[in-house]
């Protein structure tokens, strides 16, 4: 009998790992860094290829959970490259 999977489950939030932000459950893996690589241009096949230890259902929901909240992710992936340049320029 196939089993299935609650959509619901496969992203997650937890105080403390990965600064609280959403991330793929089980994973350090968070929707952010999905949401990277898709809009660099990655398509989610070579996601999974670069990272073996996760599923084709894991990324996708992540960029679920991204397009649904495609703002907030937006407003934190900026803010995550102006500290890079902020360290950078020290």
């Amino acid at each position: 009998m196939q089993t299935f999977t609650e959509i619901g489950t496969l992203i997650v939030r937890t105080p403390g790992i990965c600064g609280g932000r959403p991330r793929i459950a089980g994973q350090r893996v968070t929707v952010q860094n999905i949401a990277i690589d898709f809009k660099a241009g990655i398509r989610p096949e070579e996601i999974v290829f670069e990272r073996p230890y996760l599923t084709l259902a894991q990324v996708y929901a992540a960029l679920a959970y991204y397009f649904a909240n495609q703002e907030a992710i937006d407003a934190e992936i900026a803010e995550y490259y102006l500290e890079f340049e902020r360290l950078e320029a020290r």
